[in-house]
């Protein structure tokens, strides 16, 4: 079982089998797939799951806090089932593949007190862009 349903059986969120297939979908370390992308996948394993239907698990999976929703360069938005594990993002910025990494160090401490305006800072996000390996050698 994925670490997503796992996550979902433990809060006792009622899995349907539409609610089901969108999070087996989602299962995996580097995905991020847009909500059409989600739709098309879910539809292969569940024909009769309507695009709405996606639209909302995903917006309730946001809302729980449960899938994180990623934004980069105005591209359609993806959706990130790895919310529980801190973690960046190195985006392609020809292809838009995104791909999570773990930089060393603590990300807070490089901003100096003079920089954080008076601000108690909760969290940092960081993108990192270039060009993915088959866009590179393109």
């Amino acid at each position: 079982m994925s670490d997503l349903l796992e996550r979902l059986r433990g809060r006792g969120w009622r899995l349907t089998a539409q609610r089901r297939v969108v999070a087996e979908v989602l299962d995996g370390d580097h995905v991020h797939y847009t909500a059409d992308e989600v739709h098309a996948r879910a539809a292969e394993l569940l024909p009769e799951i309507s695009r709405a239907t996606v639209y909302n698990t995903l917006g309730e999976l946001v809302s729980l806090g449960e899938i994180m929703e990623v934004s980069t360069d105005g591209r359609a938005k993806r959706y990130d089932p790895n919310a529980h594990h801190a973690h960046q993002h190195l985006v392609c910025s020809q292809c838009g593949t995104i791909r999570d990494v773990h930089p060393l160090g603590d990300l807070l401490a490089g901003l100096p007190a003079e920089e954080r305006f008076g601000f108690q800072v909760a969290a940092v996000e960081v993108t990192y862009r270039g060009l993915c390996p088959g866009c590179s050698a393109a």
